[in-house]
């Protein structure tokens, strides 16, 4: 069973900056960690992993220095990772993006592919679908449970808004999955050791057979237009009281500002 995760290498949101010509994240020098929700796909290829045996193989795109999260991954249990990094990738919107981790992951191989649902720098949800339109395979979006995981096929939950769906899939298939899927684990000592040694396999457009014109910025069919910061405002007002008496005092407020 071969199982691949994507993630990401996402800035501190403490810490976002923005390049003003090109409107895109700005990573050097900036601090990163990996997409909060991409360490519940860790896991989640771990689990499965360990139930019917396979190898867990995490891609991420991006910089050099993304082979950090990668080799985090490894500390964590990943048994192999893989770097797509090439000046060519840059400035990939989401479709460009899910076009070459799809492309890497046709030669790879894989029999599920597990990825965070969204990630918390562009809050898209977008390249777990749009890879699986390119790899032509089903896709199942907020998993929040794995029931069962067979050669061919598997079984899970998919949260809704009121509740959830249990769906089943052959596979090949994608799976994009939410918080409530896991408890992220801790690397371990043994992990740590081998996340040092690790050596991590790094592709560029020529490996995984994408035309320069088909990725990074020339590729990508959106662009950002305008990007800023959301004005402050100070004319906040915090109701206090009773559940009633706050109520009341909403109305009031609503009424001043001719709201009703």
């Amino acid at each position: 069973m071969n199982i691949v995760v994507c993630i990401k290498q996402v800035p501190d949101t403490a810490e976002v900056r923005i390049n003003p010509e090109t409107n895109t994240l700005m990573r050097e020098g900036v601090p990163t960690i990996i997409n909060p929700y991409d360490m519940h796909a860790i896991e989640a290829g771990l689990q499965i992993r360990d139930m019917i045996k396979g190898k867990v193989t995490v891609i991420t795109m991006g910089p050099p220095q993304a082979d950090s999260a990668l080799k985090e991954a490894i500390s964590i249990g990943a048994d192999d990772a893989v770097l797509l990094s090439d000046r060519a990738f840059a400035g990939s919107d989401t479709w460009a993006t899910a076009y070459t981790l799809s492309k890497a992951i046709a030669k790879i191989g894989a029999d599920i592919i597990i990825c965070g649902k969204q990630a918390i720098d562009g809050d898209t949800a977008q390249v777990g679908p749009e890879m699986a339109e390119f790899l032509n395979i089903p896709h199942i979006a907020y998993i929040r449970k794995i029931e069962d995981v067979k050669s061919d096929s598997i079984r899970v939950q998919r949260l809704m808004d009121e509740g959830y769906d249990v769906v089943e899939s052959t596979l090949p298939v994608l799976l994009t999955v939410v918080k409530e899927l896991n408890t992220p684990r801790l690397p371990s000592l043994k992990g740590k050791m081998a996340a040092k040694k690790a050596e991590i396999k790094k592709l560029g457009h020529k490996e995984i057979g994408v035309d320069e014109k088909d990725t990074g910025l020339k590729g990508s069919p959106t662009q950002v237009k305008n990007i800023f910061a959301p004005e402050v405002r100070t004319d906040r007002k915090m109701l206090t009281g009773t559940v009633e008496e706050q109520v009341n005092q909403l109305i009031e407020e609503l009424k001043r500002l001719r709201c009703l």
